[in-house]
């Protein structure tokens, strides 16, 4: 199995748990939120660990054991993505299951549990990009929209479209919904290894928000903001970031 088949059957499967774990016990909000990350996370690292036992592993759910940073394949999870909206029962919450390799996301899918059917994007199976709308649309958090995409929005004569994950935020860039993401709000390197490694296969841009490369496998995990965008919006958004700063 290549590593792109297994990230792919690894968050179809926990897409599953997860459902199963909302459908089948009499819990909601936090104490959902809670219940699917442990079930999930456990599923994922087990399976990780006895198919790829040479890869690091990171997981928002696990103790980050830093001699992950000696290897040049470290797999980045996030067992559900929009713990706040799996929790409310909502659909923009995610199934993250990335692969780094020498700090670049290279691998990865992204499910989509939580849509009619349920939806997985993944490295080895680009679709073409749907036609962009007139009017860029930048998805942005449903509770607290960063400041620069609004601002940016403003100022190309944007449309603004709450949604819950980062990962459900990304997809929407690759399935047409929106042309950009902009997140300058504080991120971690799970949040966005798989939905960077799913965008760049499908020819979108990738970067932080100045423009730099997005390093992942680091020993601080933290990794404040991301552009994810359509290549044609790429140089305006960057130089009116830049232009904000």
């Amino acid at each position: 199995m290549t590593d792109a088949e297994l990230a792919a059957e690894l968050a179809i499967e926990a897409g599953k748990i997860l459902l199963e774990v909302r459908d089948t016990r009499m819990l909601e909000g936090k104490a959902l939120g809670d219940a699917g990350d442990a079930t999930a996370n456990q599923f994922l690292c087990h399976t990780l660990r006895a198919a790829r036992p040479d890869d690091g592993l990171l997981s928002e759910e696990e103790k980050d054991d830093t001699a992950r940073c000696s290897k040049r394949r470290v797999w980045i999870i996030d067992p559900v993505d929009g713990t706040r909206e799996y929790g409310e029962q909502r659909s923009d919450w995610a199934v993250h299951v990335g692969l780094s390799i020498d700090g670049e996301a290279h691998t990865g899918a992204v499910a989509l549990p939580g849509l009619d059917g349920g939806i997985v994007l993944r490295t080895d199976h680009p679709v073409p990009l749907p036609e962009a709308a007139p009017v860029p649309r930048l998805v942005v958090s449903r509770t607290r929209p960063a400041k620069e995409a609004v601002e940016v929005c403003k100022a190309i004569g944007g449309q603004l479209v709450p949604m819950g994950s980062a990962g459900a935020k990304a997809m929407a860039v690759v399935r047409g919904e929106a042309e950009i993401y902009l997140h300058s709000g504080g991120q971690f390197e799970w949040d966005s290894c798989a939905p960077v490694a799913v965008a760049k296969a499908h020819g979108l841009h990738c970067s932080r928000i100045d423009g730099t490369p997005l390093i992942y496998n680091c020993e601080d995990t933290y990794l404040p903001d991301l552009l994810i965008c359509r290549p044609e919006w790429a140089e305006r958004v960057l130089n009116e970031v830049a232009r904000l700063s």
